[in-house]
């Protein structure tokens, strides 16, 4: 039974094009000639696909409101060193699927339909990605995840790492979710490890999920202990190749970025969490079209990630203008398309994926192609979004999810995190 939204005006951000029409429903895909089972009024509101996340850490979802460090942080390593790794550490499998769905819900309250997670949790490394994806699951949305390989507590939970991914790739049972093989940073990764996660990912078929660069440190010890920059280790390492995602990529000088470019590798943009942390911003302008954009586990609000990411360009270059943070949505959507073979993800078009978003937009100036981008950035935000459909499944109806009783979930939330935090002092 197909479902018809008629009446509204349908923004496709990635053709630029806006125009009132219908959009119909068959399954879990958008056209098709099944009858109608449902007719919903859209009137006056509008319908975009929905966007994507191309970087986040739904472990930090808890984070909210949680003491500070024993100390305040005076760089980037210290803010990892001092909360979270502290936070990482103290999780377990029912901290990790409770800020799963915690964060997932978020997401698709504020138009959010499609996701790559990036998880870590040292202390409770087996089956977490079970955890972390059965509390996506539970939520509705489509998500790409991975568990971040690193050798900071030593070798053996390096190998550890490796073989979760390698696991959850083999045993993942979710239809829309879809595995990588993620890892920390060239800076907690020994070569060894860094050999064995080349090996799992490539002997999956699955592509490699990884910071790069996201501060200077990252490149400090690279040319240290590797004698090469990041990039260049990575790519010595067979670990940046077609498909790949890197995060952040800050700190990247001309070859560099001439290598990422070449390897076919995609690069998520996080600006937001850039500023926060007082990492720079990364030459993103410079990158080429295969640039996604992600929240670093700030939020799953993509509205305020592009809005953030438009003016941090435009203060960098008068000659950025707001296509350019649309681009980067649709760059994401392209990542996770080729995860689930769908290109045309985050489009509206006969057999695209049906992840939708219904927004009560009461547009004040003419929407039209040439005016999408302002609309977009300076109009439209999640405090808009009324309805949510992922995979032809009504996720979020009248700004309510539909599968999660949100007030139960919050009330579990409140009980959990201060246990979570009082444990995060064993470390």
């Amino acid at each position: 039974m197909a479902v018809v939204l008629s009446g509204g005006i349908v923004l496709d951000p990635a053709a630029g094009s806006v125009a009132e029409r219908e959009v119909v429903v068959a399954g879990n895909r958008i056209g098709g000639d099944a009858e109608i089972g449902e007719r919903v009024d859209v009137s006056g509101c509008v319908v975009m696909p929905g966007n994507v996340c191309s970087h986040h850490h739904l472990y930090s979802v808890l984070a909210r409101g949680m003491p500070g460090p024993p100390r305040s942080p005076r760089n980037f390593h210290e803010i990892l060193e001092l909360i979270w790794w502290r936070l990482d550490r103290a999780l377990d499998h029912n901290t990790i699927e409770l800020s799963a769905r915690l964060g997932s819900v978020q997401a698709a309250l504020a138009g959010t339909t499609s996701l790559i997670d990036h998880h870590a949790s040292p202390e409770a490394i087996d089956s977490s990605l079970d955890a972390l994806a059965d509390g996506i699951a539970a939520s509705g949305l489509r998500a790409v995840v991975c568990y971040e390989v690193t050798d900071r507590h030593g070798a053996e939970r390096g190998r550890l790492g490796v073989e979760e991914n390698a696991r959850f790739l083999s045993a993942n049972r979710h239809p829309l979710i879809r595995g990588m093989v993620g890892g920390h940073a060239s800076f907690t990764i020994g070569d060894g490890t860094l050999e064995a996660l080349v090996a799992a990912a490539r002997d999956a078929g699955a592509p490699i999920h990884i910071h790069v660069a996201e501060d200077e440190c990252d490149q400090r010890d690279a040319l240290d202990e590797h004698g090469l920059r990041t990039v260049h280790r990575l790519v010595r390492a067979g670990a940046l190749a077609e498909g790949d995602l890197i995060a952040h990529g800050v700190h990247l000088d001309d070859s560099e970025i001439e290598a990422v470019r070449a390897s076919g590798a995609w690069v998520a943009h996080n600006p937001r969490s850039n500023m926060n942390n007082g990492v720079g911003y990364a030459p993103v302008t410079r990158m080429g079209p295969r640039v996604g954009l992600g929240t670093d586990g700030i939020d799953g609000d993509m509205f305020a990630e592009a809005r953030a990411c438009y003016l941090k360009a435009r203060e960098n270059s008068l000659e950025i203008g707001p296509d350019f943070a649309l681009e980067r949505l649709a760059a994401g959507a392209a990542v996770v398309g080729a995860s689930f073979g769908e290109p045309a993800l985050g489009r509206i078009e006969p057999g695209a994926p049906a992840d939708l978003v219904i927004l009560e937009y009461r547009n004040p100036t003419p929407l039209s192609g040439d005016s999408l981008g302002g609309h977009f950035l300076f109009g439209l935000g999640a405090w808009d979004v009324r309805d949510v459909m992922v995979g032809g499944r009504w996720v979020v109806r009248a700004r309510r999810h539909q599968l999660i009783d949100e007030e139960e979930l919050a009330a579990r939330c409140r009980e959990a995190a201060p246990r979570l935090w009082d444990r995060m002092n064993q470390f």
